[in-house]
């Protein structure tokens, strides 16, 4: 998310991150209403343009990221520590892996 996006795309997925944290009932919120508040405040109009809706846009642009950046953290967390300890071959796998084999037929298994 190097470059920023309109307030409009970075309001709408702010609030799609909300809905995935929240659920359906997300417009009832104190989060939903001070996030909605802000952008309204924000806003530019024709006769309004100041430094500090650039800064705002900047502050809520990486809020964005924050807030996805936790949940796909959170996802990767829940999928990869869940299980508790791995063997050596399931954690090989997991990467792609295989354990060599000796020529005898027996692998590096514990």
């Amino acid at each position: 998310m190097a470059a920023l996006s309109s307030p409009l795309r970075v309001c709408r997925g702010i609030l799609k991150e909300l809905r995935a944290i929240q659920g359906p009932d997300y417009k009832r919120s104190l989060a939903y209403n001070y996030i909605m508040e802000q952008f309204r405040k924000n806003k530019v109009t024709g006769e309004r343009y100041c430094r500090a809706q650039h800064e705002s846009n900047h502050d809520s642009h990486t809020y964005l990221c924050l807030l996805a950046s936790t949940r796909t953290h959170m996802a990767l967390h829940e999928l990869y520590h869940s299980k508790g300890e791995h063997s050596t071959k399931s954690a090989a796998a997991m990467v792609g892996l295989r354990l060599p084999t000796q020529p005898g037929g027996k692998g590096w298994e514990k």
